[in-house]
This record gives C-alpha cells, structure tokens and sequence, in this order.
C-alpha cells in the first residue's frame, strides 16, 4: 500500500510557518516578519497619517518618539488624530473624500447640516465638527483646505489605517458622511436622504485605488503603509448580524482589500498591527482588549508591542 506524505519537506523561513507549531519557535516576543521590508523611515521623514482611533496611537508614537511627524491646524481640536484635522476617518469612503476635496472635486448636495434646534452647523462629512455660522464654518474649511494640501504633498510616507465596513450613504448623490451623530441628529435633523449599508471588498479596494491615483499624481514619492485597525466596533448599525460577527467581516473585507492593493503597487506596504494585536499577542497568553467600558479598544501594552515592532520593521534608527 502506498504511503502519503502528510507533511512534505518544504524549506520555510521561521516568519512562514506558524509559532509554536511541531519545531517552528513559539511566540516570544518578536513578531517574525521578512527581514526585508522594502521601507526605510528615518527620523527625518516627513510621515502624515489618518485613519480610525488606532490612528491616533500611531500619531501619539512618532510624535514622542521624535520622528518628522507632520502637523497642521495644531489650534484644531479635530487634528489630535491625524495630520490635520481630518477627524477620525472609519472607512475608505471617508478618506477618498478627503483626497478628492483635497485634489480634485468634492461637491455633495448639502455641504453642511443646521442643527433645527441650536442652530449649531455641522460638518457631516468630518466627525461632529462645529461652528456658529455657514460663515465660520467656510472661512475654517477653506483654511484646512490648504493645511491638508500640505500635508499630503509633503509626506514621504502616509500611514492608513482602516477601520470598518459600515457606511451611512446619501442616496442622492452618494456621499459618505461620517456618523449620524452630533446636534444635527440629536436635535432631530431629518436623515430620509441617508441609508445604511454595509459597504463590499470591491468598493473598498476602489477608494483605495482612488486615492493612490491622486497621490501618484500630486506626491508621486510618498510611498503608503497600510494598516487594520484592532479597534473593534463598539456597535453595529446591522439587524442581520451581532456585533462581534460585524466587526470580524468588517476586518476581514478590509484585511482582503489591503492585501489586494498593496499586491498591485511598489509603493504600498501592510503593517500587521491587527495581527499582532488579535492573534499574536493571544498566542502569548496576553489580552489585546482594554478594561473598563471601551474594552473594544486595545490596551496600552498592545499599543506598545505593536509600536515596537513598527520601529524595528522600518526604521533605520533602531529602539
């Protein structure tokens, strides 16, 4: 009778093959990563980035790690997230508008929202941003128009970090605001032009596509850094699905997109935060999850494991 070979000799690098698995090393410490990452940040790089709250951690570590992180509209309390104050942005839809009202044209229907009550005007496109007037409200976006442009065109490396799936779309002209949240909302602002849904990996892959076209145009040597969030959704809009099932296929959608896009371009790399977080840390017995009543957020330990290892995979001045 012949004899199967369960598990042929294959020759695999340590980083190929699971941790711990028959005589591979088990989880130490050192996430194991190709030696040979194609990106080189020094502390002289100009580095912007946006994204999600995981964002904000990766902004807070280049800042108190003295790295040539950029920052515009410091007086704006909608930049303590990113390069500017593009706010938290949770999904690709919301960052290709920005690259769009940043590059090229972004013209929705209704630009602002008027809180009925207050009066309080809203941006709905960056989150809960507010002003006293359509006046203020346009001589500030007018400014951060320029303080983004500037940012974008001088970043070296743009760190991107996706959050979820889930979208709320004018069913008008297609526009993405950001939350239906803030004055407009709670005051009883009318939402009939908005519908929820959950937004596809190929739609996603296109936001992606389409911001890289416009930075391929207007700093073509600023090269991207993708990340997944590890932040999970604290609550889902959906009435088909629980939300721990919501956040893993928003994960999942956007982990498969990333991996796509960076496949397609030289100048597009992943950074396995969410792997380290989800998956690595828990093959060392140690929780991701914060205490207290954000527990979807990472804890503090993660944070650093993982900022840890962004050093050691791309800087050239080593922790």
């Amino acid at each position: 009778m012949a004899k199967s070979e369960v598990h042929p000799g294959h020759k695999f690098e340590q980083w190929q093959v699971w941790p711990g698995s028959y005589d591979n090393p088990p989880a130490d410490g050192l996430y194991s990563f190709p030696e040979q990452t194609g990106l080189a940040i020094s502390p002289e790089t100009p580095i912007a980035s946006m994204g999600s709250c995981f964002a904000r951690e990766i902004r807070k570590s280049l800042i108190k790690k003295g790295y040539a992180y950029i920052l515009e509209e410091v007086e704006h309390p909608a930049s303590v997230h990113a390069s500017a104050a593009w706010e938290r942005t949770y999904n690709t839809f919301a960052m290709r508008q920005i690259f769009e009202y940043t590059f090229a044209s972004f013209a929705p229907d209704i630009r602002w929202w008027t809180a009925p009550v207050s009066g309080k005007i809203q941006d709905p496109y960056r989150r809960i941003i507010l002003y006293d007037s359509i006046l203020a409200a346009e001589k500030d976006f007018r400014h951060h128009l320029v303080c983004s442009r500037r940012a974008l065109k001088s970043a070296r490396v743009l760190i991107l970090t996706l959050g979820l799936t889930e979208i709320w779309e004018d069913t008008k002209d297609g526009a993405v605001i950001c939350l239906p949240s803030g004055p407009y909302v709670k005051e009883g602002g009318s939402m009939e032009r908005y519908r929820f849904r959950v937004s596809r990996y190929t739609e996603n892959l296109q936001n992606l596509e389409r911001i890289h076209a416009l930075m391929s145009q207007q700093n073509p040597e600023c090269q991207l850094l993708i990340t997944v969030s590890p932040v999970h959704l604290w609550a889902t809009f959906r009435q088909d699905l629980d939300v721990i099932s919501a956040s893993c296929n928003s994960k999942s959608t956007l982990r498969a997109a990333a991996d796509e896009f960076v496949s397609r371009h030289e100048n597009v790399y992943y950074f396995p935060a969410f792997e380290m977080a989800t998956i690595y840390r828990m093959l060392m017995g140690q929780t991701y999850f914060a205490e207290g009543k954000e527990n979807f957020h990472v804890n503090r330990e993660t944070v650093a494991f993982i900022m840890k290892h962004f050093y050691r995979f791309y800087s050239v001045r080593k922790p």
